[in-house]
């Protein structure tokens, strides 16, 4: 099957139930209208010319017809190019020319970006505001094609791309990835199978170019309801879920801490929730413990990227609980899960061998979740020995199959010739009550070579004692992997909320030759 087929399955399911509903009820679409929708962009596409596997961005904030957009360019045969609406004009121009885009639907909110996107990409030839007149462009109502079009379905082709993913960013320049409609086919059954449900109400408060994006799918193939909101303001999403009686939601931590941080969190009826997803990032386990008391039993991660979308592992609700209830299983809940009914997940040392239960080593999955390639990038390959994908993610599989991401491999600390890894030391500075969220690095030191450095972001109003939080690192780890220095400063973040190392590590070595990228 192909992406546009499981939300054609939701269409069968429920025609005039609710497909899309915007958080403050002025904008909805049944999935009848909505199927409408995607027929008569994509048959514009088709008449413009835009064929198989064909980059068309949409370039918009949160919106039902933002999604509409896309299952419109996936029944078109088209690749949707997925552009975060708070990029500057600048990366969206690059990412498009990376990936040969012609094509530009957006919101007419973002019309000075997309103008000055046009103006940086020559090769554009189309571009459409999908909401409201913007001068220069073709507004869609003008663009569409007639009520009552219909177009076949695309030819059934597993390795056809149906879109293109920008890598995490975290670590360098975005890389284009292509994901084929094979990847997508086997998210979706691996979501339905780990997250059965029949009538699903899906909170969407993260971007929908990224993960959450992603989580919907599987919604519209059980003809399921999502509640789309414009970012994460906590408020909002306590209200929507008790108002709407929400069953899911996926939110990165650092969101999940915010709402844990909001009076609200234990005041409102959350009961009716079932799932309640994270990913993307690692999350500290004590505020995982604080979400379990607040939110219920309903916890669930799963491990994935860019590359091989959301599902390479996972951890349901009943694990989560298991782990909270028994202390010598508490450890579990640092782990993203065991291997997905989808993914096989080992680890691979640096000569390309599997290594056995407890070793350290690179993070690899065989899965058709994987990527077909990077676009115009054929030297990068993540492809090892025996078609394993590797995640350039550093971990180890305990001997009942949980698996542990370390850090990734260019995070490592050297420090005095030991091996730190950041994610350990993370874990302890974020147990501190006054600690919102922290990023551990190393920084240049004439003794040391690294030095660990713990750059730290408080809840509003709290101060830290610098020493005292060293001393618990002690306590806990030892001196070798403990802070040698705390640096108090909000954290810079990509789009998604995730914190960006890379851009710290290149603030404080800016002035070494041999500054570690």
């Amino acid at each position: 099957m192909q992406l546009i087929e499981f939300f054609d399955r939701g269409v069968t399911l429920n025609p005039g139930g609710p497909a899309f509903v915007s958080a403050d009820r002025q904008e909805s679409w049944n999935y009848r209208e909505a199927a409408d929708l995607t027929h008569r962009i994509a048959a514009a596409l088709t008449r413009d010319g835009f064929g198989a596997e064909a980059p068309v961005a949409v370039l918009s904030p949160n919106s039902c017809l933002m999604f509409g957009c896309v299952l419109g360019i996936a029944r078109a045969g088209c690749a949707w190019v997925q552009v975060n609406a708070r990029s500057t004009a600048a990366d969206v121009a690059a990412f498009l020319q990376a990936v040969d885009c012609e094509a530009l639907l957006f919101a007419s909110g973002l019309a000075d970006v997309a103008d000055d996107v046009r103006s940086r990409c020559p090769d554009l030839r189309l571009t459409v505001a999908i909401e409201g007149e913007v001068p220069g462009a073709i507004s869609l109502p003008e663009w569409l094609a007639p009520e009552g079009a219909t177009i076949p379905l695309p030819k059934l082709d597993p390795e056809a791309i149906v879109a293109l993913n920008a890598t995490g960013g975290t670590t360098g320049r975005p890389k284009a990835v292509e994901v084929p409609n094979r990847a997508m086919e086997t998210m979706i059954h691996g979501f339905n199978a780990h997250m059965p449900e029949r009538n699903p109400v899906h909170l969407v408060a993260a971007p929908m170019t990224h993960a959450a994006g992603a989580a919907i799918l599987p919604v519209l193939s059980q003809g399921g309801v999502n509640v789309v909101h414009n970012g994460v303001v906590a408020a909002d999403i306590f209200e929507s879920i008790e108002r709407n009686q929400v069953t899911r939601l996926f939110l990165p931590p650092t969101a999940i801490y915010t709402l844990l941080a909001h009076p609200d969190s234990r005041t409102r009826d959350l009961s009716s929730l079932r799932y309640f997803l994270y990913a993307a990032a690692p999350m500290s386990v004590d505020k995982l413990i604080e979400a379990m008391e607040v939110f219920g039993p309903v916890m669930t991660q799963c491990f994935g990227q860019a590359e091989a979308p959301m599902l390479c592992t996972f951890m349901g609700t009943e694990e989560h609980a298991e782990a909270k209830a028994n202390p010598a299983l508490r450890h579990r809940l640092a782990s993203c899960g065991r291997s997905s009914l989808v993914a096989d997940v080992r680890i691979m040392d640096e000569d390309d061998q599997l290594l056995g239960l407890g070793e350290r080593g690179e993070i690899v999955v065989r899965s058709s979740l994987t990527m077909r390639g990077y676009r115009g990038d054929e030297q990068s390959s993540t492809l090892r020995p025996g078609d394993w994908h590797g995640t350039g993610d550093v971990g180890y599989i305990d001997e009942d199959g949980y698996v542990y991401i370390v850090d990734r491999a260019r995070d490592v600390i050297i420090s005095g010739g030991f091996n730190v890894f950041p994610s350990e030391v993370e874990q302890v500075i974020w147990s501190h009550p006054s600690v919102f969220d922290c990023a551990v690095i190393g920084l240049p030191d004439e003794k040391w070579g690294e030095r660990v450095t713990a750059v730290v972001e408080l809840k509003d109003g709290e101060r830290i004692d610098g020493d005292a939080l060293i001393a618990l690192c002690k306590e806990r780890l030892g001196s070798v992997k403990a802070p040698k220095q705390i640096i108090v400063r909000d954290l810079p973040r990509s789009h998604v909320g995730k914190v960006l190392k890379r851009d710290l590590r290149e603030e404080y070595w800016a002035e070494r030759v041999d500054r570690k990228v």
